[in-house]
């Protein structure tokens, strides 16, 4: 096999080389099939397994590729959902425009007090609350566990709703005339624990988003709610520019 050429002579480390020589072959498409181990790199570029490993740390890093130990690298697979930060979103939108069908595993579906919440809400601790803990999946394969919990006094009327394959925010609108126009929410990456890994049917080394969302209607909170959403499986997206910074996307909410 020939050695591929990197540059002996200039300043820029062999490792960073070879971690831009292999990002370009990524991008190509080039490793579709299989990713090569340390062993055939170290061969192909004429560098040592210690400036691969460097090259591959990064990469790995940044999310594209997976390197265990003990076993070969391989291309990361891409997120099926992807999801703008800033936008009002609805999960149950964010599947179907990913091509994929969804349905919810209602697990939990009452009214109740929860004065932790209550206080999230700007309300009294006893208040009475809708809660709603689904199972959401995209494709017949877990995606994410959601937790709701809205003021009964506007809510109740969803009570009989079947939201197994409806949106949340449509019954909401279409039975109470509600509909949430802003919200805010704090997005955490973390490793799920064993009871959630299993009720996502993800791996041990998968992590996860755990998102809060604490959402209004004409300046009243009227939703809290958290999210735990496999990250394998869905990313959060940003356009930006020089001039103008980030430019977050707003779409009605559907959920």
């Amino acid at each position: 096999m020939a050695t591929r050429a990197l540059d002996r002579v200039g300043s820029e480390p062999l490792w960073r080389q070879l971690q831009r020589e292999l990002l370009n072959r990524l991008d190509a498409g080039e490793f579709s099939e299989q990713f090569p181990g340390e062993m055939a790199l170290a061969e192909e570029y004429g560098v040592s397994r210690h400036t691969v490993r460097q090259a591959l740390r990064q990469l790995r890093a940044d999310g594209m590729i997976v390197a265990e130990r003990g076993r070969q690298p391989r291309v990361a697979p891409q997120p099926e959902i992807q999801q703008p930060l800033g936008a009002l979103y609805s999960l149950f939108a964010s599947v179907e425009a990913a091509g994929l069908p969804q349905h919810s595993i209602v697990r939990t579906f009452d009214t109740r007090a929860d004065a932790l919440v209550a206080e999230r809400l700007g309300l009294e601790a006893s208040t009475p609350l809708v809660y709603l803990e689904r199972l959401r999946l995209a494709g017949d394969e877990p995606l994410a566990l959601d937790r709701v919990w809205l003021p009964a006094s506007l809510a109740s009327p969803i009570l009989g709703a079947d939201l197994g394959h409806t949106s949340l925010y449509a019954e909401l609108a279409a039975r109470t005339g509600i509909r949430l126009d802003r919200g805010h929410e704090d997005v955490h990456a973390v490793i799920p624990t064993a009871a959630e890994r299993n009720q996502l049917n993800c791996a041990h080394d998968v992590a996860a988003f755990s998102i809060n969302r604490l959402s209004h209607a004409h300046d009243r909170p009227v939703e809290w709610r958290h999210t735990l959403v496999r990250g394998d499986r869905y990313a959060l997206t940003a356009e930006f520019s020089a001039s103008t910074g980030y430019r977050l996307v707003q779409s009605p909410p559907a959920d």
